[in-house]
């Protein structure tokens, strides 16, 4: 499941033509890619609380100010200067895999650059820390420090999460903020997700009316997020979503 997700990603990505592309575009890439390697999309269908009607996309994909949750649309374009993150989950033989990345559209401002490189390291920080013995507090305490040395917001009211048979897993929660030491010890066998989702300005977010799905930045600054499939082994984490091209 991971590989599968690794590589709609990585097609989803390739795909972006500034002034073209809209965000539709990129979450029928994603559902194709999926249906032709017999892997099904987790979000699609899916009914929460807040929602009269089902999900209706295969992927969440978040523009600039917007942290999660981004609605696809025929009518968003992504024009050079955006950011864009592109989240999805999907299932394969009865096991589930859930990935983000954030990319730049064409040409971006240096800030935008910076907010990008910093919350995927935050990410690889979080993921160093995932070791026997150390602890779930190990990972946030690692992402906070890094993303707060930058000065950039660590968002706390969303979070990484275990997942296995389900997206969902109930019972691990991990966080982008914490204390060393603290929290849910790590055993091999365990499987969970760290998405560090860093805002350029303050952590505060916020819902706008009329779309209960998207959630954005309280101030308006830009927000990143990155987010692996992790799982712990004996010699350290497994990272499950890694696409074949990317190193550790």
């Amino acid at each position: 499941a991971g590989r599968v997700v690794a590589e709609a990603l990585a097609a989803m990505r390739d795909a972006i033509v500034p002034g073209e592309t809209t965000t539709a575009d990129l979450d029928e890439i994603a559902y194709e890619t999926l249906k032709k390697r017999g892997a099904k999309p987790i979000l699609l269908g899916y009914k929460p609380s807040f929602s009269n009607v089902p999900y209706q996309h295969s992927t969440c994909i978040s523009v600039n100010d917007a942290v999660v949750h981004g609605v696809p649309g025929k009518r968003r374009v992504l024009k050079s200067g955006d950011i864009v993150s592109l989240d999805m989950d999907a299932s394969i033989d009865g096991w589930c895999a859930d990935a983000t990345i954030t990319v730049p559209v064409g040409e971006v401002s240096s800030a935008a650059k910076n907010l990008l490189t910093v919350t995927r390291e935050c990410l690889y920080k979080g993921i160093a820390q995932a070791r026997p013995g150390n602890t779930i507090g190990d990972i946030s305490a690692a992402v906070q420090r890094h993303a707060e040395r930058s000065r950039y917001g660590v968002v706390r009211e969303l979070v990484g999460h275990g997942i296995g048979q389900t997206p969902h897993e109930k019972g691990l929660d991990v966080p982008n903020f914490g204390r060393p030491g603290q929290g849910v010890r790590l055993r091999p066998g365990m499987t969970f997700c760290i998405e560090p989702m860093i805002n350029a300005g303050s952590r505060e977010i916020r819902h706008v009316s009329g779309d209960p799905w998207t959630v954005y930045t309280q101030d308006g600054s830009l927000s990143a997020h990155f987010e692996h499939t992790i799982a712990i082994t004996e010699d350290g984490p497994d990272i499950l979503t890694l696409p074949p091209s990317e190193g550790k």
